[in-house]
């Protein structure tokens, strides 16, 4: 949670492992069985919704077989009964069954928020990170992107996600950290907007510039 112009797409991505930290490092911690140096879990990432091209002719079942896609490989997955079944499943987790043939551009902004939720989801990864995925959608899609990710988060999925929702983040947000390319607060989500109240308040739009937090070790996030 913070300001735009903060580095929340540039942190996310760093996770992602689409960019590479010019500064530390960043260190994927195993629950499991496994040599933790070498462990690198699967990450499903869902982009900020603008990044799309709507002109482009592509169909629900389309969009979700593209997260399947693995880049060893020299040809899309199109013709697959295994991924037809999976994308069935997924569907079905998001609440669109029988949507496979239609277009994305012909659903509403929450169904098409859902749909590349579910091209994340397709391969079924350890981590899913999302950026700001309920911007400009309304109440009851939020509502519904926000009980999905807190069912996959209770069967065992990591959800990492950024938003400038307040309400959504006190609702459905088990931990919460507030930063401007520092850690200003981190911890639930009542003590951060407690600890945070006057800035938020201040500038309405997490204008936390200029406050940081002076006794946290960890204050450089990146």
């Amino acid at each position: 949670m913070s300001q735009s112009g903060s580095g929340k797409t540039i942190l996310l991505k760093l996770l992602c492992r689409i960019y590479e930290p010019w500064n530390g490092d960043i260190e994927y911690i195993c629950n499991n069985d496994c040599d933790s140096i070498f462990y690198y879990p699967s990450i499903g990432y869902v982009p900020q919704i603008e990044t799309i091209d709507w002109n482009f002719p592509v169909s629900v079942h389309e969009v979700i077989a593209m997260g399947s896609w693995n880049y060893k490989s020299y040809y899309l997955p199109w013709i697959d009964k295994k991924l037809k079944n999976q994308i069935k499943d997924v569907l079905r987790i998001l609440g669109l069954g029988g949507y496979e043939k239609r277009h994305i551009r012909a659903l509403s902004g929450g169904e098409q928020q859902r749909v590349f939720l579910g091209r994340a989801l397709i391969r079924n990864p350890d981590v899913l990170i999302l950026d700001e995925p309920t911007t400009g959608l309304d109440y009851v899609s939020r509502e519904k992107i926000f009980d999905i990710l807190k069912n996959l988060n209770n069967n065992g999925m990591t959800v990492i996600l950024s938003t400038h929702d307040i309400t959504h983040i006190a609702n459905h947000s088990p931990w919460v950290v507030c930063f401007n390319k520092y850690v200003i607060a981190e911890g639930p989500p009542q003590n951060v907007l407690k600890e945070v109240q006057g800035s938020l308040s201040f500038k309405k739009t997490y204008g936390l510039a200029d406050y940081k937090r002076s006794d946290n070790k960890h204050s450089n996030f990146i």
